[in-house]
């Protein structure tokens, strides 16, 4: 099932994105785009730990998955984010942006986040890696995603504007477990709360 062809229309008409919030980290700073950040649970204690890449449903030399760890002494990979106007570097809710998993391996260039195909036995949309960074507009689409308020956190989005005329989906990225319990990035109606530590 092609992306384009679903649930709503993005008007073109946006708020300055210098008038919308900064997104902040757990110190209370800016988050910026360049740097490396955790992106980890708000809830501690039963809600996992960080998310990494990871080979569940295919066989790629790279992995493609994203994963949840069960552990939430187990960080995972930072990520690093890219604005739509790569000139500016606070990153600022609403808006879009690259989402890249920081790794100085072979798979570097394969680690942004993309919205996978239509999987029809889970019937969900999953959040997979091997998306293109920049260049936004109608062939990238499905690369860009934003982070929005959520309580005392925020939550990640699926819904771009990068392309004035597309029809897109707009919802949430949330947790799925599968029947073996594994916990996969996922198009979903409960979002999953997170927040943002910066690396050192």
């Amino acid at each position: 099932m092609n992306i384009l062809l679903l649930l709503s229309i993005i008007p073109f008409t946006l708020a300055s994105s210098s008038s919308l919030s900064p997104v902040l980290d757990v110190n209370g700073d800016e988050v910026q785009a360049g740097p490396n950040y955790f992106i980890l649970p708000v809830i501690r204690g039963r809600g996992g730990g960080g998310l990494s890449p990871f080979n569940v449903k295919n066989n790629n030399t790279c992995p493609r998955d994203i994963i949840q760890w069960d552990d939430e002494e187990q960080e995972g990979l930072p990520v690093v984010f890219t604005r739509i106007d790569a000139k500016k570097s606070v990153v600022r809710v609403s808006t879009d942006v690259n989402v890249r998993f920081y790794t100085p391996t072979i798979c570097a260039r394969e680690t942004i986040w993309k919205l996978g195909d239509y999987d029809d036995k889970l019937k969900k949309y999953f959040v997979v890696t091997g998306g293109v960074e920049g260049n936004p507009g109608l062939k990238t689409v499905g690369n860009w995603f934003k982070i929005e308020r959520f309580g005392s956190g925020y939550k990640l989005v699926y819904c771009p504007s990068v392309c004035k005329f597309c029809k897109v989906i707009c919802k949430d990225v949330g947790i799925f477990i599968t029947n073996d319990g594994v916990r996969l990035l996922a198009l979903s109606d409960t979002p999953y709360k997170v927040m943002f530590k910066k690396t050192f």
